[in-house]
C-alpha cells in the first residue's frame, strides 16, 4: 500500500512526474512511466489549488482534464436526470486519479465534481492529453489500467449491498485513507481524512445516515480504529482497520 500523502502546502508537477511523490496503487500516475511526458506536454502542465466546496471546472465548455495530486473529491452522476428525488450515483476520488476521461471521447461530457477538502490538481489541456495518449502507447495503457482498477475498486466499495454495513463502511474508510488521507505530523501512525461527512458516506454507500453513524461509532468505541471531528475522520490504527476489511481466514485442519 502506498504511504498516505504528507501534509504539504503545494505540489510541484515536475516532482510528481519524476516519481518524487509516490501515488496510490492502481492510479494513473502510479502506472505511468515518468519518461512518457514529453517536453511539449510538461510545459503545459500546471498545478492548481481548489478550496473546499469548489466545483472542478469539468462542464461541457471546459476543455481540460485533471489529475488529482492531493485532497478529496466527490463525483455525482445522475443516470435518470436531475429532477426532484432523482437517484444519484456518488463516488469519492483522491490522489492519482484522472478526472475528465470521458472528454477524451465526448468533449462535452460532464460529471459534477466537488472538492470536499482543499484539493491540488495537475491540469492539462484536453488537446495536449490526446497528443500524449496517441504518441505514447504506454501512457494510453496506463490510463486504461487505472480506469479498470478504479472500476474494480468501485465495485468492491459501492456495489456490495449484501455485506454488513460495518464491512462496507470500513472498506470505504480504508479506501479514503489510502487515496485522500494525510499523515498527522503530531501523531505518528494516524491518517487524517479531511472533507467527507458521515452523510457523504451514507449517500455513497446508499445506506441510512444512522446506519453509517452506528458503524463509525462501533469502529471508534469497540475496535478503536477511528476518531472523528467535524468534516474530518482520523484513522488511528490502519493495520487493524485493514484486518477488519480483510479478516484472516480460519486455519483448516
Amino acid at each position: 500500500m502506498a504511504s498516505p500523502t504528507p501534509r504539504i502546502d503545494a505540489f510541484n508537477p515536475s516532482g510528481v512526474l519524476a516519481g518524487k511523490r509516490r501515488m496510490p496503487e492502481g492510479t494513473f500516475l502510479r502506472y505511468l512511466p515518468g519518461n512518457s511526458w514529453s517536453r511539449s506536454i510538461r510545459d503545459r502542465l500546471t498545478s492548481r489549488i481548489f478550496n473546499q466546496g469548489d466545483t472542478l471546472p469539468l462542464g461541457p465548455k471546459h476543455q481540460t482534464v485533471y489529475i488529482v495530486l492531493g485532497g478529496c473529491l466527490v463525483q455525482e452522476r445522475f443516470p435518470f436526470g436531475t429532477g426532484k428525488d432523482a437517484p444519484v450515483v456518488v463516488r469519492f476520488r483522491g490522489a492519482g486519479d484522472f478526472l475528465g476521461e470521458a472528454k477524451l471521447i465526448e468533449p462535452a461530457a460532464h460529471v459534477r465534481t466537488v472538492c470536499l477538502s482543499t484539493t491540488w490538481v495537475m491540469t492539462c489541456p484536453l488537446r495536449r492529453m490526446k497528443v500524449l495518449l496517441n504518441r505514447h502507447p504506454e501512457a494510453e495503457l496506463a490510463l486504461l489500467r487505472s480506469l479498470e482498477a478504479r472500476n474494480r475498486s468501485d465495485e468492491k466499495i459501492y456495489c456490495t449491498a449484501d455485506r454488513p454495513p460495518l464491512d462496507r463502511v470500513s472498506t470505504l474508510l480504508l479506501h479514503l485513507a489510502r487515496t485522500a488521507g494525510t499523515r498527522n505530523p503530531e501523531a505518528p501512525g494516524q491518517i487524517v481524512i479531511d472533507g467527507p461527512r458521515q452523510s457523504d458516506l451514507a449517500r455513497a454507500l446508499l445506506l441510512g445516515q444512522s446506519t453509517v453513524e452506528n458503524a463509525v461509532a462501533e469502529l471508534r468505541r469497540e475496535h478503536r480504529v477511528i476518531a472523528s471531528n467535524y468534516r474530518q475522520l482520523i484513522v488511528t490504527d490502519i493495520a487493524r482497520l485493514e484486518r477488519i476489511v480483510t479478516p484472516v481466514p480460519p486455519e483448516t485442519e
